[in-house]
Order: C-alpha cells, then sequence, then structure tokens
C-alpha cells in the first residue's frame, strides 16, 4: 500500500502520521511516536506486552493497522501517569512489586486499567480471566493479582 497521513489520537494528544495505513499500530507508536511503553513480543497479538487501550478497551497494537485507529482515542501506558503522578494501576504494581523480568508488565498494567474501567470492584477470579491471555515469563503472577485487586481497592493481606 502507498503511504498515506493518518491523525491519531494517542494519549490526549492529535498525531499526523505518514504511513501505510496497513501498518501495525505497534510499529507507529513506537517508531514514530517513541512511545515505548508497549513492546514488540509475538508480532500476533498472543502474548499482551503490546497492549493498549483503544478507546477504553485493550487491544494488542501489534495486530491492529493504524487505519482502523483513526479517530479513536489510543492510551499507552505513558498517558497513564508518571514518575510524580502514577496511575492508581501503576501505583498498585509498584507496592506490590509485581514485576521481575518486566517483559509482562506492560500488557498487565493496561489489561487491569481495561479491566476495572469496565469493572471497578472484579473478584480474583475476574481479575485472573482477564489477564490470563497475557504472558509472563518470570512468573510474578501471585504479585501481579495482588496488584490487580490493589488496585480494585480489594483488602490486600500483609505477606512476609
Amino acid at each position: 500500500m502507498t503511504q498515506s497521513s493518518i491523525r491519531l489520537n494517542v494519549n490526549g494528544r492529535i498525531h499526523e502520521v505518514g504511513a501505510s495505513p496497513d501498518t501495525a499500530l505497534l510499529y507507529v507508536l513506537r517508531n514514530d511516536l517513541e512511545l515505548n511503553g508497549p513492546k514488540y513480543g509475538c508480532g500476533l497479538g498472543e502474548c499482551g506486552t503490546c497492549t493498549v487501550l483503544i478507546d477504553g478497551i485493550a487491544a494488542r497494537s501489534c495486530a491492529i493497522p493504524i487505519e482502523g485507529c483513526a479517530g479513536r482515542e489510543i492510551l499507552t501506558l505513558e498517558g497513564l501517569g508518571n514518575r510524580h503522578a502514577p496511575d492508581p494501576v501503576q501505583e498498585a504494581f509498584i507496592a506490590e512489586q509485581a514485576a521481575q523480568c518486566g517483559y509482562c508488565l506492560n500488557g498487565m498494567i493496561m489489561t487491569t486499567k481495561a479491566l476495572l474501567l469496565r469493572n471497578p470492584h472484579p473478584t480474583e477470579q475476574e481479575a485472573m480471566e482477564a489477564l490470563r491471555y497475557n504472558l509472563c515469563r518470570c512468573g510474578a503472577h501471585v504479585e501481579i493479582l495482588h496488584a490487580v485487586m490493589r488496585a480494585a481497592g480489594a483488602v490486600v493481606e500483609a505477606r512476609d
């Protein structure tokens, strides 16, 4: 396909992007807009590491062409919060030390944010169901689940 200009609303800012309409959103986010929260993992939309929110719904940016994103609100990890004012989901992941290698972190946080937007008080089972297609290589599953429940305002027991 030929290159064209596409307007994207990313993290509340409008960007004119020159790319082929079938270019994966992930490549535009990382290469053109220099947003490195979403990661390249599998390239097939199966691992979750490239997850962003599109109109509040978790979406795999490696498998979505930018032409389908025009006129929609795209939110990346960078748009949630920052070091000085993190989003409550980010705060919960920090408090629970819910990261080891960091491979899955973007997908886990963004999927959690999408879950809490549609269901502010999920059960542990609902949280596990929401995250089940996000791959974690290092086994931080317990801490991640605790972070989700903390972000949801659930009581988290003190752990040694």
